[in-house]
């Protein structure tokens, strides 16, 4: 017997959704807008700019490692931050195409998947002990890899649960 799924729960997870979109788009442009809002200098876009950074400085384990967007103004993040946001947005673009049903989505694997993401998102301390350990030095492209790791660990997991339409408990 299937039970129907009480209206104002099908709402809250469209609003789960819709909300997560919001704070990834933010996360994807404010980094990139800063230099450019810096350099603006019109109030009141340096007052946003300087909370962009404020937030990138304190999220960001490496901010002057960033790409020069804007000279002298640098990106918020570095690319390895910046790598993770855009592995987040990968896997929501997948969500979207497939609603959470591919064979790649960890979630449905319970622990296994757990630990599967658990992994992936150590590539991010990996990266970063092994350029401390001098193993090699700090390159956009290897940075924005391992950051791209850990947003996949995370994106893989629980996109498909932020994005549902409905909750696996009535399943």
């Amino acid at each position: 017997m299937t039970q129907s799924i009480p209206p104002i729960l099908s709402r809250s997870i469209a609003w789960k959704g819709a909300i997560a979109d919001v704070l990834l788009i933010a996360l994807l442009s404010g980094p990139v807008a800063a230099p450019f809002l810096t350099a603006m200098g019109v109030f009141p876009l340096p007052l946003i700019a300087s909370i962009i950074y404020f937030m990138g400085d304190h999220v960001c384990p490496q901010p002057e490692m960033s790409l020069m967007l804007h000279p002298p103004h640098l990106m918020a993040v570095c690319m390895r931050c910046y790598g993770v946001l855009l592995a987040l947005l990968s896997c929501r673009l997948l969500v979207w195409r497939d609603r959470g049903t591919g064979f790649y989505w960890l979630h449905q694997y319970r622990f296994t998947g757990a630990a599967i993401a658990t992994l992936l998102t150590a590539g991010y301390l990996f990266e970063m002990l092994a350029e401390q350990w001098g193993w090699w030095d700090y390159h956009n492209l290897i940075v924005t890899f391992f950051g791209a790791l850990t947003g996949w660990g995370i994106g893989l997991f629980i996109a498909p649960l932020l994005y549902q339409q409905k909750p696996q408990l009535f399943d």
